[in-house]
């Protein structure tokens, strides 16, 4: 056994001592990588949602494509007390669609809106015996030519 006279117990003390500060040191790290924001890593690029106009276009025309041959797809737009059934659908731009048609009064109108605001309601009719089914128009902007 140790005599506590001869020394021992000052290397005990010591590594206490030691042990004490490196706890300190842990804490404080913690504390300082706790409290400092996010480190400046590059970020990955967030994934572009798609652009809703093409998709808006693409499922009028599935709908389109579904119906038989003495059968149309009646499209209507409701807005400002104003009933719209659409005869054409141009997309200038993904985001922008501008609406034709006949309204009740059987004047052409249009209607230009953000595709994200957009309601329209679709259906099938049967159409007449010997009359000629209509179809919506449905028309994209081309992309301009940028090397030019």
């Amino acid at each position: 056994m140790e005599n506590p006279e001869a020394g021992g117990s000052a290397v005990v003390a010591s590594r206490q001592m030691a042990l004490a500060d490196l706890t300190k040191q842990l804490a404080q790290q913690a504390i300082l990588s706790a409290t400092s924001g996010p480190k400046s890593e590059a970020a990955p690029p967030a994934a572009a949602a798609p652009a809703t106009g093409p998709v808006f276009l693409a499922q009028i025309q599935a709908m389109q494509k579904a119906i038989k041959e003495d059968e149309e797809l009646v499209v209507t737009w409701t807005g400002g007390g104003e009933k719209i059934r659409l005869m054409e659908i141009f997309l200038p731009s993904p985001t922008v669609a501008v609406l034709s048609g006949i309204d009740g009064n059987r004047q052409t109108a249009r209607v230009v809106s953000a595709v994200e605001a957009l309601q329209v309601l679709c259906r099938v009719v049967k159409v007449a015996a010997g009359a000629k089914p209509a179809r919506v128009g449905l028309v994209m902007a081309k992309p301009k030519d940028s090397s030019r």
